[in-house]
């Protein structure tokens, strides 16, 4: 495994980038694009699910980290759910709201691999 050193070489962080990429530009068209409290929810989850494990990584313990993680997670399951509601009133495509979930729920997953990982690592000496 490559030596993480910088927030950037995390797969997780690197998927969450991906993931405000597909939000911001499905946001940008249609009745979305109109709806500002929609938008900015949907926008401001998944820019906390980036900057969370960015944040996380910066943080002075293990302990801290996983916490900022689980943040980064549950603002992945917001990205979700609000994909549902954007369903509902037509704002997203099934489709389309199905890749941002997809991207949410590989997010989420990587997350939860490095949150397993961190606390079954043993402390270095």
């Amino acid at each position: 495994m490559a030596k993480i050193e910088r927030f950037e070489d995390l797969k997780c962080w690197q998927e969450a980038r991906k993931l405000v990429k597909m939000v911001y530009q499905a946001t940008n068209e249609g009745a979305f694009a109109k709806d500002y409290d929609m938008r900015s929810q949907i926008r401001r989850a998944a820019i906390s699910t980036m900057n969370n494990i960015a944040e996380g990584f910066g943080r002075y313990s293990r302990k801290e980290f996983i916490r900022f993680l689980e943040m980064s997670f549950t603002s992945a399951n917001e990205v979700k759910s609000i994909c549902y509601a954007a369903i509902d009133i037509t704002y997203l495509t099934e489709e389309n709201a199905n890749q941002i979930q997809g991207k949410a729920e590989e997010v989420k997953a990587l997350n939860l691999g490095l949150i397993r990982y961190l606390k079954n690592k043993k402390p270095t000496a």
